[in-house]
């Protein structure tokens, strides 16, 4: 029976993110963590002669949440030029997961057409040690894995 070896695992703190804004790329060191989930919509099909109601799925979403130290301008100045002009912005993500010394390997995922939901446009917190960071919410509409991991077999 194989069993999974502690060396495949791999770490977040390992990972690197980049965001592509405007055809400038920007490297997202200063991010905490990122979650990025697709929800199947699905619709019910009723049938007769069944007593549940079954399912099919009829198309996708795609959001997430970045967290980030709040260190950087970027996003608010994106927000505040659509506030501005009305012109709303759109930029891809890429993120890579890699462990070395992993036979995992990396994967690089790409969230493309990402738009935000909110920005924090200021803060404070005189109360707290804590560093300040902030979530940035969004959305994307396509999804690319140009990098897989490799399959593992364990010990």
């Amino acid at each position: 029976m194989p069993i999974f070896r502690e060396t495949d695992a791999i770490s977040g703190k390992q990972a690197k993110a980049y965001a592509s804004i405007n055809g400038r790329v920007e490297e997202l060191f200063y991010a905490k963590s990122l979650e990025a989930t697709i929800e199947k919509n699905k619709v019910d099909v009723p049938v007769l002669g069944k007593t549940n109601t079954p399912q099919r799925s009829a198309g996708w979403s795609g959001s997430g949440t970045m967290t980030i130290y709040y260190v950087t301008s970027v996003f608010r100045q994106l927000m505040r030029t659509y506030i501005q002009t009305g012109q709303d912005f759109w930029f891809d993500l890429m993120i890579v997961n890699e462990q070395p010394g992993s036979s995992t390997g990396k994967q690089v995922t790409h969230l493309l057409n990402c738009n935000l939901d909110s920005v924090i446009a200021a803060r404070f917190d005189a109360t707290s040690d804590d560093m300040l960071e902030e979530e940035l919410p969004f959305t994307f509409n396509d999804y690319d894995i140009t990098d897989q991991f490799n399959s593992i077999n364990g010990a």
